[in-house]
């Protein structure tokens, strides 16, 4: 199979790979419902010491800095509560942290989880962490860019293979909320 972007050696339809992936991801897709179909998700068998995005696209072509996007795991504070969340952006943005994401969270204070916390509240490895497979009920946060692409490679949940994702399929993610702006230079 031919990646729909990217120069992959080796590419397969995601249910195809439930051996690759993480319990957690390998379950999203498994159970997979909604407008997307499961096969249009594309696993791509990648080198983890490339994992970085920089370093990425040099190996599996330039084009994929523009279609690559980042999940991160956030933490919003407000008396004594913490709440969890996963923001998806380009990897060409950050996340507004302290703006819209404080905001959407109705917290006093946001900040990026630790990567202990990261790693075990999602099952995934930490530089390979993705929306698909997050716990059900936390708020997603996905920057409008991110939907409006026809794929867009994110991560496997570890860091040893990506998947390439339909844009619009993050909209229906269990939590998911497209915010435009999500995402700055």
């Amino acid at each position: 199979m031919d990646a729909p972007i990217g120069h992959f050696d080796h590419a397969i339809p995601a249910p195809d790979a439930l051996d690759e992936l993480t319990r957690p991801v390998a379950d999203a897709v498994r159970h997979w419902s909604g407008g997307v179909l499961a096969e249009q998700i594309v696993y791509v068998d990648t080198d983890p010491e490339w994992a970085d995005t920089a370093v990425f696209v040099e190996h599996y072509g330039r084009e994929l800095l523009e279609r690559s996007a980042n999940c991160v795991v956030v933490a919003g504070k407000r008396g004594g509560e913490t709440t969890l969340a996963a923001c998806v952006v380009l990897s060409t943005t950050r996340v507004d942290v302290n703006g819209v994401v404080r905001r959407q969270l109705g917290a006093r204070k946001a900040s990026f989880a630790s990567m202990d916390t990261a790693t075990g509240e999602t099952g995934m490895e930490y530089g390979g962490i993705t929306p698909i497979g997050l716990p059900a009920d936390w708020p997603l946060l996905v920057d409008s860019a991110v939907v409006d692409l026809p794929y867009v490679l994110v991560g496997s949940g570890r860091r040893r293979g990506k998947l390439l994702v339909p844009g619009k399929a993050f909209a229906e993610l269990p939590g998911a909320v497209v915010i435009e702006g999500l995402g700055t230079a």
